[in-house]
């Protein structure tokens, strides 16, 4: 069922994963009816969150416009914005930076996708590589693309660090956006750190981070994993979450309270639950390293980095997919105990909301996490392009009950039976 497409503006998702930027956008008060993600197994997590709205397992470089349009229920409405992170390997500078990296094609596909939907507005996020050195003439050629054929960009353009729009976590990111000439070109969001101390009357503020959002603000109340045996074997329990003094970031994520403009559609689910926590069976010389680390820095072995309750987190990775290779990208080890920490626990570090599940492997599930843009920082952009729009975002009281679980539990093959694609569309995962 497509909800509330005849009253609230549309947007479309080019790179949705499990549905980062798409949540966002949705708390801002965009519908988006339709998204598009290469990987099955992600856009069965995407259809499990989002169940009300269309996912196309396609890849954007053999889809066009016209065919969006007409496998969804657009149609020849008007699209408000058109946004998406085409993958960035090829731009990061934690690896090699190749002007000719064979994925950077689909940054041109998200160009070309651009102007043959013609929407309105379009917001393109990257990695912060993409500005420095010699792949700043790739993305100056981009922009000179979208400014010949009768969009304008918002320059300069900005890098945008989550830490800023009250979220836990040291991550920067680039964001492009633009719009129609005949458009009023939207602003960047303004950085929300140092929020009032009323915000986290329970806490002691440390001067260096100003009022922000820390990890013990974050994961503070969350059960810990270690006293429920059950989740060594599934990534769900019925658990007992500490309500002594959680955050008010912590209660918005539990839905106990929403974050200040969020228009997104209630979803039913029960609070008691915790999802997205199977555990990790460490060595004991695993355990005993990550004891004797001291919480901000890391660990010389693992090169993991121990959380500090009172920071922010380190930017959450993603590793490498399966066709390269299928590394795991380093986790944080848990401010307290010995432990890396869980996908609920990076979920929360990354601004989702507990009702929001994950592929329940660990691999898939922070994979799902490291590839997405936060929540609230696509909300934050999402909503400037809102007001360039001139609308007055609204909330639906209707709330959506999620189903289909086995979406969480669906192995490459099955999700790629159930989307009708080649099984070997995202290369096997190979383990050494």
């Amino acid at each position: 069922m497509l909800i509330g497409s005849s009253k609230r503006p549309i947007a479309i998702d080019l790179f949705a994963g499990a549905g980062g930027m798409t949540l966002g956008f949705e708390q801002a008060g965009f519908d988006i009816p339709v998204s598009v993600e290469l990987d099955p197994i992600h856009c069965a997590t995407h259809q499990f969150n989002f169940p009300f709205w269309r996912i196309l397992c396609r890849s954007v470089a053999d889809i066009t416009g016209d065919e969006i349009r007409q496998l969804s229920d657009i149609k020849n409405r008007e699209i408000d914005v058109v946004f998406g992170g085409p993958p960035c390997q090829g731009f990061s500078m934690m690896g090699k930076r190749v002007l000719d990296d064979s994925r950077n094609s689909l940054m041109y596909h998200f160009v070309r996708l651009v102007l043959e939907l013609q929407p309105k507005y379009f917001v393109m996020e990257n990695v912060k590589g993409l500005t420095v050195g010699k792949h700043k003439i790739f993305l100056e050629e981009i922009i000179d693309k979208l400014l010949k054929s009768g969009y304008q960009v918002q320059q300069p353009y900005q890098v945008l660090n989550a830490a800023d729009y009250g979220i836990p976590q040291n991550r920067e990111r680039l964001f492009l956006f633009g719009c129609k000439n005949a458009l009023k070109l939207p602003d960047y969001p303004q950085a929300i750190t140092n929020l009032p101390q009323s915000y986290y009357p329970n806490r002691k503020t440390d001067k260096r981070l100003g009022n922000s959002v820390t990890v013990f603000d974050a994961i503070g109340d969350l059960p810990e994993v270690e006293k429920y045996q059950e989740l060594l074997g599934r990534d769900w329990v019925k658990a007992e979450y500490d309500d002594k003094k959680p955050s008010i970031y912590a209660n918005k994520l539990r839905g106990f309270d929403n974050f200040p403009g969020d228009y997104s559609y209630g979803r039913e689910y029960d609070p008691r639950i915790l999802t997205s926590s199977l555990r990790t069976k460490h060595t004991a010389k695993s355990v005993e390293r990550f004891l004797a680390t001291s919480p901000g820095k890391v660990e010389p072995v693992s090169r993991f980095y121990r959380l500090n309750p009172d920071g922010i987190c380190n930017t959450l990775r993603a590793g490498t997919p399966s066709s390269r290779g299928a590394y795991t990208s380093p986790r944080p080890i848990h401010p307290f105990t010995p432990r890396c920490i869980t996908v609920r626990e990076a979920a929360r570090l990354h601004s989702y909301p507990d009702w929001f599940r994950f592929h329940v492997t660990k691999w898939h599930g922070f994979r799902q996490v490291g590839n997405s843009v936060p929540p609230l920082l696509a909300k934050a952009v999402a909503a400037e392009i809102m007001r360039a729009l001139d609308f007055q975002p609204f909330k639906v009281v209707q709330k959506i009950k999620l189903e289909k679980v086995e979406n969480l539990k669906i192995n490459m093959s099955r999700a790629a039976n159930l989307y009708g694609v080649d099984p070997h569309t995202i290369a096997p995962r190979t383990r050494k």
